[in-house]
């Protein structure tokens, strides 16, 4: 009987680990559907004018969206509690060194308090290397300004160099689909 255990124990746990594989593979699929539904019935977005905006940065500044005007960039809306954001900042990090010299910037908008957001980049095996603009329910706002009705994490915008909106991600970002969304942002 006590061998008998173990292997049901096991079994439970294979096909636990089964389901959350299932799982997480249907999630992906509806987000990438809801993105592309959501795409679809917002296409006015792509094509208008970003949005203007301020929000602390990490000390404390106050970071005015302007102040990138002309340059391509990639505005990611993100929250300490979301594991997609966390995948998704080392290669962030990594577009932004290869792509900055180019114009490219990176901005990190988190859905977060500042002690929060500390919290979460001191543990990132990565240092970011673009700003981190810290707006807790204000940056919400913001998010729904530029299209996120639904608070889907991670959000990212990419704005072309003429302030226009170029593309909208909800959901994760791989980093194949990054890198050819910043090249993009480059083309004349």
């Amino acid at each position: 009987m006590a061998r008998a255990r173990p292997a049901f124990i096991l079994l439970v746990m294979a096909v636990l680990a089964v389901l959350a594989l299932l799982w997480n593979s249907d999630y992906r699929k509806r987000l990438q559907e809801a993105s592309e539904q959501r795409r679809a019935e917002t296409p006015g977005l792509v094509g208008q004018p970003r949005p203007g905006f301020s929000l602390p940065d990490l000390d404390g500044f106050p970071r005015e969206i302007g102040e990138w005007q002309g340059r391509p960039l990639v505005l990611n809306f993100w929250a300490s509690w979301c594991q997609p954001c966390r995948r998704e900042m080392p290669f962030f990090v990594d577009l932004q060194r290869r792509y900055g010299a180019q114009g490219v910037q990176f901005i990190g908008i988190a859905l977060d308090e500042r002690e929060a957001v500390l919290k979460f980049l001191e543990q990132l095996r990565v240092r970011v290397n673009y700003p981190i603009l810290v707006g807790g329910d204000e940056a919400i706002e913001i998010a729904k300004a530029y299209g996120n009705d639904f608070g889907i994490l991670p959000y990212t915008v990419f704005v072309g160099r003429d302030g226009r909106i170029t593309h909208i991600q909800y959901g994760e970002l791989s980093p194949a689909q990054a890198e050819s969304l910043v090249r993009a942002q480059l083309s004349p």
